[in-house]
């Protein structure tokens, strides 16, 4: 569609702080990469990364990069780098991205950090196969590479009801990492340490679900698109006192857009719930469109993944292997239906964009006739976009635009 002014995303004041904590994560983690001290562990975005901290290890999320790499749209230059070594283009392209800019030796840290030269050398790699069963052979490739030690755990998956054998496996497995970790570290696991980072963790996650939950405001003060920016802290700093603080500031700003009716969209008309994973490469682009159709996509399964209402620093353990066996991307398809229809209903959705994403098959949910259903049962339309989460190389533009355009004018008519 035509529009003689270009539609313009309103910033977010928080952004700046968010910015700079960001920075310091970086920096700390690569002078400890440089110095030998503290130690650096690698962890999958929902792995055990309070018990690293509480260890003593800063922890580094191979995921984070992989988006980074998306959202710079470098990725397009290392896919194939990681294809020629054998990973195949049907595979996770966090990870074909990921390994092919480690073998080209480069990272946009170093285009966005001054001084920082790569990614920081692991000392151990710690997945969860909660998300996938990629995480277990992207941290397997570097512990071949560099020689360091990978540990994980094994989830279950497609889980309809969560038994207790399931989480008492997961919980002796979290507790049998400590030995190995504590070698690794050096140090000596403390449980009130480990309760107190836990603690913050909860904390985080708390205020992040306030942060989104802004959103069932009319109008919404923040869109999807800003906030798979915004959850950086909550992937990267949870357990930190960092993003409690952080999540603090940028609550009382969007507190202050809903008393104040300053939505994300100015007059806003459909309320769009995305389903999957964010393209990455293409996240300023649909959001402009987006506006300029006047329609607010304001929710998402993707960045209410990092809530985890279950953590307690009373039961530590079983809280950590209950809150990371709950997460969406584990639970089987009438548990993500009825999800999806509860979300819907809480922030009174116009109409439900899936997302296919061809290498992200565990987070494509639309592949076993889930939008019909939906659509059958909440008079709710569904549309069904193609492309990836980092390889733009799947995703025409053009026809997802036209489709979209064409969806809302669907809403537009009813």
């Amino acid at each position: 569609m035509s529009e003689e002014k270009k539609a313009a995303i309103k910033k977010i004041q928080a952004a700046g702080h968010m910015r700079k904590i960001m920075a310091d994560y970086f920096y700390e983690m690569d002078r400890a990469a440089k110095e030998g001290s503290p130690k650096i562990a690698w962890c999958t975005s929902v792995g055990p990364a309070e018990l690293l901290l509480s260890l003593g290890f800063l922890v580094y999320y191979p995921e984070n990069h992989g988006a980074m790499l998306g959202s710079t749209r470098q990725a397009m230059d290392y896919i194939p780098v990681a294809n020629s070594v054998g990973y195949s283009p049907d595979i996770c392209s966090y990870l074909t991205s990921d390994i092919g800019a480690f073998i080209k030796g480069e990272t946009p840290l170093s285009r966005a950090y001054e001084g920082i030269e790569g990614v920081p050398k692991p000392d151990v790699l710690v997945y969860n196969t909660n998300q996938c069963r990629d995480v277990q052979d992207w941290l397997s490739w570097y512990s071949r590479e560099l020689k360091v030690p990978a540990l994980g755990i094994t989830t279950y998956r497609n889980i309809s009801r969560i038994t207790d054998d399931s989480l008492l496996s997961i919980e002796k497995q979290i507790k049998g990492l400590i030995p190995t970790l504590e070698e690794i570290s050096g140090n000596t696991f403390d449980i009130d340490k480990f309760r107190h980072i836990l603690g913050l963790s909860c904390d985080c996650t708390q205020l992040w679900k306030k942060v989104l939950e802004t959103n069932m405001a009319k109008p919404a003060p923040i869109s999807f698109f800003d906030e798979t920016i915004h959850m950086g802290p909550a992937v990267v700093l949870r357990g930190t006192e960092t993003a409690v603080e952080y999540y603090k500031v940028l609550l009382k700003e969007l507190e202050g857009r809903v008393t104040n009716k300053d939505g994300a969209v100015e007059d806003e008309k459909f309320r769009i719930y995305w389903e999957g994973m964010p393209i990455w490469g293409k996240l300023r682009s649909l959001a402009e469109f987006f506006i300029e159709l006047k329609t607010a996509v304001i929710a998402s399964t993707y960045c209410n993944s990092w809530i985890f209402d279950s953590f307690d620093p009373k039961d530590p353990f079983m809280s950590m292997a209950r809150a990371y066996t709950e997460i969406f991307i584990v639970r089987d398809e009438n548990f993500k239906e009825k999800y999806i229809e509860d979300m819907v209903r809480k922030y009174d959705i116009n109409g439900i964009l899936f997302h296919d994403a061809k290498t992200c098959p565990a987070n494509s949910n639309n592949r076993y006739g889930m939008p019909q259903r939906l659509e059958k049962n909440l008079k709710v339309p569904t549309l069904t976009i193609n492309g990836d989460l980092n390889d733009l190389r799947c995703y025409s533009e053009e026809q997802a635009k036209t489709n979209i355009e064409a969806f809302i004018e669907q809403l537009e008519s009813k």
